[in-house]
């Protein structure tokens, strides 16, 4: 029996993916739950399985390809079976290999959206698409570590190639990872963001274009509005520094305001809403996300009922999330469905900026540094520290008198943290 191994949608949001590697090769026996391949989706690195058995008899789209949704990349049948009239069938060329790694530029916050199923699959798909062969490009370097060196936006000619004839393979660019970055200060570049030639087109990767297509939506469909309040974070201070003597856990400024985020939308659950046409739907659960910065863009993993979740776990849930969001390891369920998103950009020395909203969500914050500022204290002047937040609102759902309300809520409880210690 042919089974026609197409590649699915395996996010909300996609729209093609990229094969960074296949698990089976052109002849292996395969059973119905194999992994196949890796696929690498505008979110995260996905493992698509078979649902039918046999034997792989033709990958149409090799490693390093990209394919659109739905088209064709393989086929399964059984060893003695024709499958010429499949193969031909793939004619019309959907699949390009892909792109050089591109330069990172300003995080946007993506979409949220309904989890979605581990999801492999095998079915007959609306178009297929035929084999695309690897490019050759500059550098020698195998198919796996481009799709690696792409991931963390390396340029090949950085890397010094170990394989046969001087080929860049996995090894290489784990090597090049492991060597710490240069000595510098704060402010000194990552070594992630890959130098450029001025003029230069960059190929979009497929997160990217996601990301400005969904927030150009965002933009310009919901009706935006913006209130900002300082907050004395002097408390906030002292509580972390606490924490990490008593508990040896680096709670975050963060991991402080997703928390008291999460308190004040159980008071205001009008924000805790989204704009649905002809109705305003609220939610009955507080999944906070929290934006994450990966090399080509950026992603929001969530962390479930931050109302009931108690802040030292919260703080261990945000590392481990934030952790596997950059080597794209998360799981389609533990970046969609967030009801709230908090953009935080403090350790960058940011003053104030305003965030896109994350639809379908009603309210983004955003979060700047905290810094020692002089302030006054009766009749005298002394140094206290404080932070700017910024509530992106989607007017349709939420009007201003509503976001200052929420916005004095989180101020409250952030002058106040020792209450967010109390699940």
């Amino acid at each position: 029996m042919i089974t026609k191994v197409v590649l699915a949608k395996l996010s909300p949001t996609m729209e093609e993916g990229t094969i960074v590697k296949w698990s089976r090769q052109e002849g292996d026996a395969v059973k119905v739950g194999d992994v196949l391949a890796e696929i690498e989706t505008d979110k995260a690195n996905m493992e698509m399985e078979a649902l039918g058995a046999g034997v792989l008899r033709k990958i149409l789209v090799p490693a390093g390809g990209k394919a659109a949704v739905g088209a064709l990349i393989g086929v399964i049948a059984d060893a003695g079976e024709d499958v010429s009239t499949v193969i031909a069938g793939a004619a019309s060329p959907s699949a390009s290999p892909a792109p050089a790694p591109a330069a990172k530029v300003a995080p946007a916050a993506p979409t949220a959206a309904a989890p979605v199923p581990k999801a492999p699959v095998v079915s007959s798909p609306p178009g297929p698409a035929p084999v695309v062969p690897f490019p050759a490009g500059r550098v020698k370097a195998s198919p796996l570590a481009r799709a690696i060196a792409r991931r963390q936006n390396i340029s090949l000619g950085s890397v010094r190639g170990t394989g046969p004839g001087g080929r860049i393979i996995k090894r290489d660019i784990e090597g090049y990872l492991a060597v710490p970055a240069a000595a510098g200060g704060a402010l000194a570049a990552p070594r992630s963001v890959p130098t450029i030639t001025p003029g230069q087109e960059l190929p979009l990767s497929s997160m990217r274009r996601t990301i400005a297509r969904r927030l150009s939506e965002s933009k310009f469909t919901a009706p935006h509005f913006y209130v900002t309040v300082e907050i004395d974070m002097d408390a906030a201070v002292s509580l972390r520094e606490q924490l990490q003597q008593a508990e040896e856990i680096k709670v975050s400024f963060n991991d402080l305001v997703v928390k008291a985020c999460a308190r004040a939308l159980t008071r205001f659950p009008s924000v805790n809403a989204s704009w649905a046409g002809e109705k305003i739907v609220t939610y009955s659960e507080v999944h906070v996300g929290v934006a994450v910065s990966i090399p080509d863009g950026l992603i929001t993993p969530v962390v479930r009922n931050a109302d009931r979740t108690p802040l030292l776990e919260i703080s261990r849930q945000i590392k481990d999330l934030a952790s596997r969001a950059r080597d794209r390891k998360l799981r389609p369920e533990e970046f969609a469905g967030s009801t709230f998103t908090v953009s935080n950009l403090g350790m960058f020395d940011v003053t104030e900026f305003t965030a896109i909203i994350n639809p379908p969500e009603s309210c983004i914050l955003a979060v700047a540094s905290v810094r020692r500022v002089p302030v006054a204290v009766g009749d005298t002047v002394a140094v206290g520290y404080r932070m700017n937040v910024t509530l992106s609102s989607d007017h349709r759902v939420v009007d201003g008198v509503l976001a200052a309300q929420f916005l004095a809520e989180v101020r409250r409880l952030l002058e106040n943290p020792a209450a967010l210690l109390v699940s």
